[in-house]
């Protein structure tokens, strides 16, 4: 019987290898699924900031996201060894990291305003995309980019000069997570799924437990809530953020997964644009589970940024119609 299984295997990947099929309709489905999961597990890490620091946060996100994606490869979903372990590496750092700019912001400002940061990304895909892989790029996705930065100066306004410096965490953290979109594309072709979301974790866990250390070595800061967030040591017990911890990294897994099989069943240029249904949930759950208020002029910001990306998917798509086969 597992003969057969294993056989029964064989053909499907070959079938799927040889004669690819999309699914549009389910594609768009999988991705809203994937943003609704995402929107509604990610205002938690504000919760989570009362407790303990965005540092232990990341390790203990390693240590229970680490089995799932093992069991899902022992499954047969995919191998975790890398091909190319220097740019897997390299990529996962640089996502790793903007991560890291936009959970950090979390903790300081609404999901609205973290999310309109780290979706400028299409954006600085597009300019990475120009100046470092020199490909052109038409009128259209300039005038995008115009329109994405003006729609960040209004989603920051007013109360982004309050917030200082944190303001900018994840515009910052969209130009890491583009560096790294642009380097899978670039370094990580025919890299395993499941091979990228480990490298993640991990890059995450490691520089984790290094800011950690040296925090520790220095004075951590046992205050709640606030810039604690990034300054706290290793907290123990943890008894109040367990619920939340679980709930992002379960979620986070089932996310993920979602969202690569909207990718494996869609065009990417078409799915990409579904990505931006999490401006929709994410302001919608932090108004709804934690009272975060979004304005008028902060949903017109949002609404800029989603026409910029929605822009530069449309006009990618089409150039790559275009392109002689």
């Amino acid at each position: 019987m597992l003969r057969t299984y294993g056989e029964g295997r064989k053909q499907w990947k070959g079938l799927m290898a040889v004669t690819p099929t999309y699914h549009p309709m389910a594609a768009a489905l999988n991705m809203v699924g994937a943003m609704c999961v995402i929107g509604a597990i990610d205002i938690y890490v504000a919760v989570i900031a009362q407790t303990i620091s965005l540092w232990q946060f990341l390790i203990m996100r390693l240590l229970l996201a680490a089995p799932i994606v093992l069991a899902l490869s022992a499954l047969g979903f995919g191998t975790l060894r890398p091909r190319r372990v220097g740019a897997v590496a390299f990529r996962s750092t640089l996502i790793a990291t903007g991560m890291f700019c936009y959970f950090g912001a979390l903790a300081f400002m609404p999901i609205a305003m973290a999310l309109a940061g780290l979706f400028t990304s299409p954006i600085f895909v597009l300019l990475l995309t120009a100046c470092v892989l020199r490909q052109r790029i038409g009128a259209w996705r300039i005038v995008a980019v115009a329109v994405g930065f003006v729609g960040i100066l209004v989603v920051l306004g007013p109360s982004g000069g309050s917030l200082g410096w944190i303001a900018m965490l994840p515009v910052l953290g969209g130009i890491l997570y583009a560096s790294g979109v642009v380097a899978t594309r670039a370094l990580c072709d025919g890299e395993s799924t499941l091979t990228l979301l480990l490298g993640i974790f991990v890059a995450q866990g490691l520089l984790g437990t290094v800011v950690l250390g040296v925090i520790t070595l220095l004075d951590p800061q046992v205050g709640a809530g606030g810039m604690a967030f990034l300054t706290r040591g290793w907290i123990w017990p943890i008894g109040e953020a367990w619920p939340y911890l679980l709930v992002q990294v379960f979620g986070s897994v089932l996310g993920v997964g979602l969202l690569n099989r909207a990718y494996q069943l869609g065009e990417a240029s078409h799915v990409a644009v579904f990505e931006y249904s999490i401006m929709i949930f994410g302001p919608f759950f932090g108004w709804l589970l934690l009272g975060q208020p979004v304005t008028w002029l902060q949903g017109a910001g949002i609404a800029l940024i989603v026409l910029a990306g929605v822009i530069i998917a449309v006009r990618s798509r089409e150039s790559a119609v275009k392109l002689p086969t």
